[in-house]
């Protein structure tokens, strides 16, 4: 089997797709859903071989021009001898641009683990206490640390490294209670690690212990993304595939060593210097990570393992820190609401509040948590796949080549737009398809119902297939040699999503008794990115004054930090985890009302005073 342009070849098992086959060989090919046929992404062309007859599944994605020029879809296809493969640039895997910058969280330092400098006395024949009892008597002594265990792995250390520092050592003690390492000299500075495992991205904040200080951070794609862009795609292959559970836990295991020696070699550390991680995530990568099979998450009731926070050693789970390092997973709310939707909470602290906050952390599910120190709700809904570029003709991840930001003139309709570094347009990212939609409805060229006026007359506005579609970017502006367009059908997998988040917005509202929201916080990579204006234009969420609608970038990686730096960070994220209500959407009795209200744009009958003076009135009241 042979893979165009990048020439890459190697012999493959009959009857596999050409999907698995690229996975094999090491060839990225994009493809939203993991497999299971339903996102068009993973589109190739036969040059040359035999591949199994074309199916109905295809022929949704496939027109009838590009089936008659040997396109056919990756997960579908599969090999029937000898074939040479052409990856059209838009279906190839591209490296998605990883924003999880640090964000100034002031908290005091009071982590989990302390150092403490002893001077011990050798044994004699007159004094022949034990090693560790003569540690732990010590520590009792001077540092007022009296029954501590010590880890196995220290243990087996114990003896040679007090002698190899002449009884002079350094002791790292987990919590106050677990003696994890011991350093045959006078150390000042202990390393941690907060990650938040996404699952499109993971980032990893490398702190020091002492001071508190961020020295170093890495962002990455989340390698599972191979076996599909969502989280039931990821339960769907975990079930499916006999090693499936072991392969994603050994792909973000993988990844998380590779993030470890990055950090630690960016500041001359050995990655043994870590002793404690802290992580964050939704709950099937909670589940993933920890190698729990997460099959009852995908059915109803989506019960999880566990609601607790969980600690167990690096050397458990193969990551390559210090051995006897204590990894720190935080509580989860609910099925899907996850351990990084409490880092949300321990980061931003709307249980502190008086003001009635909406909390909005939208990745490839949205989470929302709304309320203030009286009460708090939480929920989840699909809103990601459409917004992140997935069921979207144009959509792509944020990668280089995207369109991230779009603005038509409202007299010629000619677009405006900006590309992820400086490149070719190839496609469209979340944020562009957020600021398309709400630019066209803007500028009258969408109604409120979402349809496209077609009485509006550019060249821009047009007809093909039988499907009316808006030119973002003429052919000569992009790398594809295609125009890029956004679709009816796009404008509606666009409203179902923003739909859906309003919707349980909503519900929230009137769970709480309120009538309206004093502040709206995106947070996430991609909540980063939207602009709040156009998201308020399209209706993400109710009416808020939008100088109270702000981003703050990866609180759930600031949460883990937090709970990193000082342990009481910790306690409090048990405590606001169980105290947070869940409410479950689907079972809500008005949510199909309110999600068809919520469709329009920016919605059937809510008002949104906010939005006078960015929208015209007489398209605001049409």
């Amino acid at each position: 089997m042979i893979f165009r342009p990048s020439d890459r070849r190697d012999e493959i098992k009959e009857g596999k797709t050409i999907l698995e086959a690229s996975q094999e060989v090491g060839v990225g090919i994009e493809s939203v859903c993991g497999g299971v046929r339903n996102c068009g992404k993973c589109k190739i062309k036969l040059v040359e071989g035999h591949l199994s007859p074309f199916t109905d599944e295809e022929a949704e994605f496939i027109t009838g021009v590009e089936r008659l020029e040997g396109y056919r879809l990756a997960c579908s296809a599969q090999i029937k001898g000898d074939v040479i493969i052409h990856i059209p640039e838009e279906s190839l895997a591209k490296k998605q641009i990883v924003r999880k910058d640090v964000r100034e969280r002031p908290t005091e330092v009071k982590p989990a683990i302390s150092l403490h400098y002893l001077e011990l006395s050798p044994p004699t024949l007159h004094d022949t206490l034990g090693d560790f009892d003569r540690l732990q008597e010590a520590l009792s002594e001077k540092y007022h640390l009296p029954s501590l265990e010590i880890d196995y792995q220290a243990l087996l250390r114990l003896q040679s490294v007090l002698r190899e520092g002449n009884w002079k050592a350094t002791v790292a003690v987990w919590m106050g209670r677990e003696i994890i390492d011991i350093m045959a000299e006078k150390v000042d500075k202990a390393y941690g690690l907060a990650v938040d495992i996404g699952t499109t991205t993971v980032a990893g904040y490398l702190c020091n212990l002492t001071s508190g200080e961020v020295i170093a951070t890495e962002s990455m794609m989340n390698p599972q993304v191979i076996y599909g862009e969502d989280v039931m795609s990821r339960i769907t292959y975990a079930v499916t595939h006999p090693d499936g559970l072991e392969e994603l836990h050994r792909s973000i295991i993988g990844a998380l060593n590779q993030l470890i020696r990055t950090v630690t070699g960016r500041c001359s550390l050995s990655s043994d210097r870590i002793l404690e991680l802290v992580v964050v995530g939704n709950t099937v990568m909670h589940h993933l990570f920890l190698q729990i099979y997460p099959k009852f998450l995908g059915v109803s009731p989506f019960p999880t393992a566990t609601h607790r926070s969980i600690d167990v050693k690096a050397r458990e789970l193969g990551l390559k820190a210090h051995p006897s390092a204590n990894v720190h997973i935080l509580p989860i709310e609910a099925g899907f609401v996850g351990a990084d939707n409490v880092g949300v909470l321990i980061a931003e602290e709307p249980h502190h509040q008086d003001e009635m906050v909406l909390i909005i952390d939208i990745g490839t599910n949205g989470e929302l948590v709304m309320g203030n120190r009286k009460k708090l709700i939480s929920s989840s809904c699909a809103t990601g796949p459409a917004l992140e570029g997935a069921h979207i003709k144009f959509g792509m991840r944020a990668a280089q080549g995207a369109i991230e930001r779009i603005e038509i003139h409202p007299e010629t309709l000619d677009v405006r737009f900006e590309v992820i570094g400086n490149s070719r347009a190839m496609g469209i990212c979340g944020s562009g398809i957020i600021d398309a939609a709400a630019e066209l409805y803007r500028n009258g060229i969408l109604d409120k119902s979402g349809r496209f006026r077609n009485e509006i007359k550019s060249p821009r506005l047009r007809v093909v297939d039988e499907t009316t579609e808006f030119v973002i970017a003429w052919k000569n502006e992009t790398s594809i040699g295609k125009d890029i367009t956004l679709t009816q059908k796009d404008v509606r997998n666009i409203q179902l999503a923003k739909g859906a988040l309003y919707a349980g917005a909503k519900l929230m509202m009137r769970r709480l008794g309120i009538e309206k929201l004093d502040k709206v916080i995106l947070a996430g990579a991609f909540g980063s990115t939207i602009d709040p204006e156009k998201a308020l234009v399209l209706g993400m969420f109710p009416d808020c004054d939008l100088k109270n609608v702000y981003a703050v970038g990866n609180a759930a990686g600031d949460g883990a930090r937090l709970a990193l730096l000082n342990r009481d960070k910790r306690a409090e994220a048990d405590e606001i985890a169980r105290k947070v209500e869940y409410m479950e959407l689907s079972i809500e009795a008005d949510f199909q009302k309110e999600f068809i209200e919520a469709m329009q744009i920016p919605h059937m009958e809510d008002s949104f005073p906010h939005l006078k003076g960015i929208v015209r009135d007489e398209i605001l009241n049409q």
